[in-house]
């Protein structure tokens, strides 16, 4: 295909509804956290997903997989690394079907697979591409490479007809999550705005019990789950947990 057919216009409307046929997770690979970052007394082996969703305007990747580092990081996280291509062949698909990136963020196990994908658009947050820009952020090859395009984002956008972009900054500043609107009922690509189902759980009830009224001290919660509620989401994936959050009680249709 060629890079300008596929260009992303975000927010464009068109004139037919384009829906959104099905979004699956793929599996790239893992690494172990050591126990310097997980407050405990082992290491944690932590899954590294990404996520196809399959739309009439095209093929969406939401994160990429773990890329090359330098020498002291891979020893720090022993990163063992699932081929994109192998990975999108086994969902039926090759790298040419992919239409456009998003990225949850820039660090190198996230954005590990955009050179493979260049002259597709990337979304990214205006603040989290300058941040990776800066240095001593991530792999600056996987940041800038050739053939990259990046679309540029101040905040909240409608990338096609029912997939949108909503910042949900604390494991970095620019951080977003991608929110699809599904005939069954929507889902939320979380990437790492928290790292395991069991935090978004944990949040969503200090969540309801502020609503609630409940007297504090309350535990607090990331203001941008406010944002994602209002989504009313069937389901929360997310980049290192294979656990799914769903809510208890699912909203009337």
């Amino acid at each position: 295909m060629d890079a300008l057919d596929q260009k992303v216009k975000v927010n464009r409307r068109t004139a037919h509804h384009s829906p959104v046929r099905s979004v699956r997770r793929i599996d790239l690979g893992y690494f172990v956290r050591p126990t310097s970052e997980t407050g405990g007394p082992e290491p944690r082996v932590e899954p590294v997903l990404a996520y196809l969703v399959r739309h009439d305007a095209g093929l969406l990747l939401f994160d990429t997989g773990i890329g090359d580092a330098d020498p002291e990081t891979e020893a720090h996280y022993r990163p063992r690394r699932r081929p994109l291509e192998a990975a999108l062949a086994a969902a039926g698909h090759r790298l040419d079907d992919v239409s456009v990136v998003v990225n949850c963020h820039l660090h190198f196990d996230h954005c590990g697979g955009n050179p493979l994908l260049a002259g597709r658009p990337v979304l990214v947050q205006e603040t989290e591409l300058a941040e990776a820009r800066a240095g001593g952020y991530t792999v600056d090859a996987l940041v800038d490479f050739p053939g990259v395009v990046y679309e540029e984002l101040r905040g909240e956008a409608e990338v096609w007809p029912g997939v949108h972009i909503v910042p949900t900054p604390g494991h970095t500043a620019g951080h977003q999550s991608l929110v699809v609107e599904q005939p069954d009922g929507t889902v939320v690509l979380a990437g790492q705005a928290c790292d395991f189902a069991s935090d978004f759980a944990s949040n969503q009830l200090a969540r309801h019990a502020a609503l609630e009224g409940v007297a504090a001290p309350l535990p607090g919660h990331p203001p941008w789950l406010e944002r994602l509620s209002a989504f009313e989401p069937r389901r929360v994936m997310f980049a290192h947990d294979g656990s799914v959050w769903e809510p208890a009680e699912s909203p009337e249709p």
